[in-house]
């Protein structure tokens, strides 16, 4: 028997060992996510005082903590509230913009037995429900082991395509904007833990027999810091119903859209006035 085999069967052999005593079973499992930005510039365009800070701005932006609250068939996965929001703006003209949502009143809605999901999303102040079906991930089961606490949890690994993460400046030449995006293969790797006996796990990371506590896709990571099974208080799992309802394509058309109106506005004018300030977009 070879070693992916036996952890498949390991794995599967748990799932349904625990699923006989799960009728109810639910949980919250906290996630703390960082994502790594590089930003290299000359001289002219920023002096090392105003990098550093735009880097350490950038640095806790991509600091977040959410909340996987889950059931056996559903969740919600929605970012901790914060009493202190981070600041966007440097002074100096200078602003950061996050192209991709994320904002404190997100909501992500899975349903992993229906293979749907509604995604409750607060973009540039106007509130959308992406509702579409679950997209299939081919994972690949590793023979690779290790703890995350107290739980022993077994790595997966996926490729795909993704655009090359950009730093668009409002101030770069219109051509830069119409270029097309390249294209790179990134291998994304998991680890999920049979002990928990659900096909779920963080964001848009699911379909592994055990939910999912460690992810790294590129340069963002989130890691599971602390679990909560079946807690005292029972969990109301409560799909999103605010908002424009679109599917994932219409709303990614949307996110361009308006992506290109706000770096517009940063533009410098034809008749050689400056724009309202340099902003700072971020992607993939």
């Amino acid at each position: 028997m070879t070693t992916i085999i036996r952890v498949l069967v390991i794995s599967l052999a748990l799932v349904f060992t625990s699923a006989i005593d799960a009728q109810d079973f639910q949980g919250v499992a906290t996630y703390k996510t960082q994502r790594k930005v590089d930003i290299k510039m000359d001289s002219t365009s920023m002096n090392s005082e105003m990098h550093e800070r735009m880097m350490e701005m950038m640095k806790k932006q991509f600091q977040k903590t959410f909340l996987l609250t889950f059931n056996k068939e559903a969740s919600l996965y929605k970012q901790e509230e914060e009493l202190d929001k981070p600041n966007v703006g440097m002074g100096d003209g200078i602003q950061i913009v996050s192209i991709g949502g994320g904002g404190g009143s997100d909501v992500l809605y899975k349903n992993t037995k229906e293979q749907r999901y509604a995604d409750q999303v607060d973009t540039y102040g106007k509130i959308f429900l992406v509702k579409d079906d679950i997209e299939k991930i081919d994972w690949k089961l590793e023979s690779d082991t290790k703890y995350i606490g107290e739980y022993q949890c077994f790595k997966a690994t996926y490729t795909k395509m993704v655009e090359k993460p950009r730093v668009s400046f409002g101030s770069d030449d219109e051509v830069e904007e119409e270029k097309e995006p390249e294209m790179e293969e990134r291998t994304v790797t998991a680890w999920y833990t049979p002990q928990i006996p659900v096909n779920n796990g963080p964001d848009n990371y699911q379909g592994l027999p055990g939910l999912i506590l460690e992810v790294h896709d590129g340069k963002l990571t989130i890691i599971c810091s602390k679990i909560v099974l079946n807690p005292e208080d029972k969990i109301e799992i409560t799909e999103p119903t605010k908002g424009k309802e679109v599917n994932q394509e219409a709303y990614e058309k949307i996110m361009d859209k308006k992506a290109k109106e706000m770096m517009e506005r940063f533009r410098p004018r034809n008749d050689g006035r400056e724009g309202e300030s340099i902003s700072i977009s971020i992607r993939g």
